[in-house]
């Protein structure tokens, strides 16, 4: 009966930081300052592979589209927060809602995908490099990339499609500064079963096999790497995946952090957490690969003597 007098939402309405207008300016630069950066360094990295001949190999093919699904995951997110962040009401219309969780759902996990696939031809590279160009060749490197846009496409679906199943009737706030899957459901006042089918599945068979991709890859490098008797021998095999490593790292450690730390009493300890997921990492994948990349920065030097 409660279903049936349930008046469905039409827009929702977010949770700021703070309500201190000097926080609120300062904020607003901080993230707009983020966000530039998210957008020059990605759009730059891009160009930069795209433009330089050294860098049209397999592994940077990848990070050209790490970098596009970095941009498209900020861009569906941040420039919302800056408006928030300046305004007395915070709100998202139900249809922008959805929007936020798909394209969301869809590039984190493709950022998944190709940040496995990134570990999978560091472990080619070192750990079979006779057979690396046959493996890694441009036909499979794009079948690869298709994949990971694929199981991103696959889990922004699901995830939708688990949000439309969802009724909002009793509340409208979402304690967070963007609609995000998990939140939602515990908004709901209606049957939440599938999504929750739908999130721990996607979790499971998508966020564990990505993992393990990265994690075994790894294990055989350092193994390889391990065995190479010279200091000089092994420093040239760690450098070819100092930058990935890096930037698996911060992806990892701040998306485990954000899904697996205990929940907190305090909603304002989740929220920098999110931030720091959602705003700051898209920022430091080109920074990472600019400064510890021996091959970019000659490749940026080329290009602007």
């Amino acid at each position: 009966m409660a279903e049936i007098n349930c008046t469905q939402v039409t827009e929702f309405s977010l949770t700021g930081f703070t309500e201190d207008p000097v926080t609120q300016v300062t904020l607003f630069l901080v993230f707009l300052l983020i966000y530039l950066f998210t957008i020059l360094g990605n759009l730059g990295m891009i160009a930069l592979i795209r433009a330089s001949p050294q860098l049209h190999s397999p592994m940077y093919y990848f990070l050209g589209n790490l970098a596009f699904a970095d941009l498209c995951s900020s861009t569906v997110i941040t420039p919302k927060v800056l408006v928030d962040v300046m305004s007395e009401k915070k709100g998202i219309a139900y249809a922008g809602c959805v929007a936020q969780v798909f394209v969301f759902d869809l590039f984190g996990m493709t950022e998944c995908f190709l940040l496995a696939m990134m570990a999978y031809d560091r472990y080619m590279a070192i750990c079979h490099p006779l057979v690396y160009p046959l493996v890694m060749s441009p036909k499979h490197c794009f079948q690869l990339v298709t994949g990971s846009y694929l199981v991103g496409l696959t889990n922004g679906m699901g995830q939708t499609i688990g949000m439309s199943n969802l009724s909002f009737c009793s509340s409208s706030v979402i304690d967070l500064f963007f609609c995000d899957i998990s939140p939602l459901i515990s908004l709901s006042t209606s049957d939440t079963t599938l999504s929750h089918i739908i999130l721990r599945t996607s979790a499971s068979l998508f966020g564990v096999s990505s993992s393990l991709v990265v994690l075994v890859s790894y294990v055989a490098i350092i193994s390889v790497i391990l065995g190479i008797r010279s200091a000089e021998g092994k420093r040239k095999a760690f450098s070819t995946c100092a930058s990935h490593l890096a930037t698996v790292s911060v992806f990892y450690g701040t998306s485990l952090f954000m899904y697996l730390k205990p929940s907190s009493d305090s909603s304002r300890e989740d929220k920098w957490a999110t931030v720091l997921y959602t705003v700051v990492t898209p920022a430091l994948n080109p920074l990472i690969y600019s400064l510890r990349n021996k091959e970019v920065k000659e490749a940026l030097r080329r290009l602007t003597a």
